[in-house]
């Protein structure tokens, strides 16, 4: 039985993960309702959804919003696959799983790409990216992703486009994790996902664009699902998916936007896992939990924290967690013993003070 039940809340679990997460009630009961993928209010939901999505991304008049079926690793997919013309060049940058997923896509899709390759406790340098692009003419793109999530480690995104744009390359930033809970650097293209820092339910991704840069990508589709010059411009004329769309999850979607904003769009939102990390974090330090990454390069969205000694068994950890309703991650560090615990979702100190005495208790 859960050990603690939010009024707000009726899942038997409290996730603290990085998506799927803990959503309200109200998310969930928005997808109760059916709705036809070709009617006027589905084509309606969609356009709203697509300019609340650019808003939160800035709402600059040269941004547009292209929504596919699947995971925010579909829409990264997506932008790889399109992006990148024939004769193009790709840079990778990578230091953690989801930097690596984008070399598994490139080596997929048979992408020109190369990497550059950092620990994983160590964000980018913007200095190894200037030497890198004056090297090498061939790269006309370059990737990398801003929340790494196999960490929580932030990569400086917006020292890393300004050197992009020093170079006049295009600049592609995986903000999957981070869209909603930091402000995000400009670029050609950023992917996002519903179950992620605005708090849905999962089944849809996005890519937020500059109107001129999905222009140019087409006819670069390595895929017919994932071709984002085709799905962008097919919602231009029609409103429309040019798929079956995720209905309920839109709808869910819609009303998990209408409470981010009641909330107060993304500097509260930010505000409040702000504050549950700083509770976690104190929290773990005191049960003898030690953070993978350092302070100053710590996200405020998940937490990689290092096994306390060398016998300590995750996996009995975990049961006995999930036993009184607490989700948490293993880690994904190479060569680190670790596992991870997320501050986004609808939850706050509560359910924070709630896990650690949960914690505290399995220990």
């Amino acid at each position: 039985m859960i050990a603690f039940v939010p009024e707000d809340r009726r899942g038997r679990r409290v996730l603290f993960t990085p998506g799927p997460l803990t959503t309200t009630r109200t998310v969930r009961d928005a997808l109760r309702d059916d709705i036809g993928s070709w009617d006027n209010d589905c084509i309606a939901l969609v356009s709203r959804i697509r300019t609340s999505l650019v808003d939160i991304a800035g709402g600059r008049d040269d941004l547009t919003c292209t929504p596919f079926q699947g995971s925010g690793s579909y829409a990264v997919e997506a932008v790889l696959g399109s992006a990148v013309p024939r004769d193009g060049g790709l840079l990778i940058l990578v230091n953690g799983a989801y930097g690596q997923r984008m070399v598994y896509i490139a080596e997929a899709l048979g992408l020109p790409h190369r990497v550059m390759r950092d620990p994983e406790y160590r964000p980018h340098d913007p200095a190894a990216l200037d030497k890198t692009l004056a090297e090498d003419p061939e790269i006309t793109h370059v990737a990398c992703v801003h929340c790494e999530t196999t960490t929580g480690l932030l990569n400086p995104i917006r020292e890393l486009g300004l050197v992009v744009d020093k170079h006049r390359r295009r600049y592609i930033i995986d903000t999957i994790s981070s869209f909603g809970a930091y402000p995000i650097a400009e670029a050609d293209h950023i992917t996002g996902t519903a179950n992620k820092c605005i708090e849905g339910v999962p089944g849809f991704a996005f890519v937020i664009s500059r109107r001129a840069a999905v222009e140019a990508a087409a006819g670069n589709a390595r895929s017919l699902s994932l071709d984002l010059h085709g799905q962008w411009a097919h919602l231009e004329k029609t409103g429309q998916f040019r798929f079956t769309p995720p209905t309920h999850v839109l709808l869910a979607f819609e009303q998990a936007l209408v409470e981010f904003q009641a909330e107060g769009g993304v500097e509260a939102r930010a505000a409040r896992y702000r504050d549950n990390h700083r509770v976690l974090n104190d929290g773990m330090t005191r049960l003898g939990f030690s953070p993978f990454i350092a302070p100053e390069h710590q996200s405020h969205i998940i937490t990689a924290y290092r096994f306390p000694t060398d016998e300590f068994d995750f996996r009995s950890f975990y049961d006995r967690l999930r036993g009184q309703g607490f989700i948490i991650y293993p880690g994904k560090v190479t060569d680190a013993d670790t596992f991870r615990i997320g501050n986004i979702g609808s939850i706050d100190r509560r359910e924070i003070e709630a896990l650690l005495a949960a914690i505290e208790r399995v220990m």
